[in-house]
């Protein structure tokens, strides 16, 4: 047999081995995904009107973005379905009340928990998925302004919220155990701002519904 023809045999028996390598299985059941990275909330409100002490003045919120460190988790219960989980550090968001200006500050964690659908073969680099679940916000810091103190305002206090969550994302293998993400949530937050007024209760209804983007790199356990 002469070396090419030996060379060339065993190219042949090494290429099924190099093929499966190329092809390495990417979510499976039983895997752990962690993805750390950018995660904005960009409010959608829709404000109701203010009441104070039950009387209608005619003034609506609203509430601007922010950025954080955000962190997700998917467990691949079969190689299509996985439960995620998304965390992040807090957000802190500015308050406008519409034609006054800055209102207050606030801060809130906005953990949330979806069942994931992957429809892509495990083997795909390419793992695009979707997900329904349920969001939980828990408010804290309220912070009125000094303006708004100023003008008779205090006793700021925001109700938790509990929501419907949905997500799209797509994660891409860059090594076996490396990926880059990309996702997007819309949260259903309904809340109820109360304060007072010259010392009489007020309350303004709000419904916040961000949507949240988030870039991050993912580590597969």
């Amino acid at each position: 047999m002469s070396r090419f023809t030996t060379q060339l045999a065993a190219g042949l028996l090494l290429a099924p081995a190099l093929l499966a390598a190329s092809v390495a299985q990417a979510h499976q059941t039983g895997d752990v995904i962690v993805r750390v990275g950018a995660v904005a909330v960009d409010p959608q409100e829709s404000s109701g009107n203010v009441f104070v002490g039950g009387a209608n003045t005619g003034l609506k919120v609203g509430v601007d973005s922010n950025t954080q460190l955000g962190i997700t988790g998917t467990f691949m219960l079969t190689d299509n379905l996985g439960i995620g989980v998304l965390g992040a550090t807090p957000f802190k968001h500015n308050i406008q009340l519409k034609g006054v200006g800055r209102f207050a500050s606030i801060k809130h964690l906005p953990p949330t928990v979806t069942l994931q659908y992957f429809p892509m073969d495990s083997s795909s680099a390419f793992q695009p998925y979707v997900g329904a679940g349920v969001n939980y916000t828990h408010f804290f810091s309220e912070d009125l302004s000094s303006d708004a103190k100023a003008m008779g305002f205090s006793s700021l206090s925001l109700d938790n919220s509990w929501g419907y969550a949905l997500e799209a994302g797509l994660d891409y293998k860059l090594t076996d155990q490396l990926y880059l993400n990309a996702a997007v949530w819309y949260a259903n937050i309904e809340t109820t701002a109360k304060f007072r007024t010259g010392g009489v209760s007020s309350k303004v209804n709000v419904d916040i519904d961000p949507m949240v983007y988030m870039v991050s790199l993912g580590y597969k356990f």
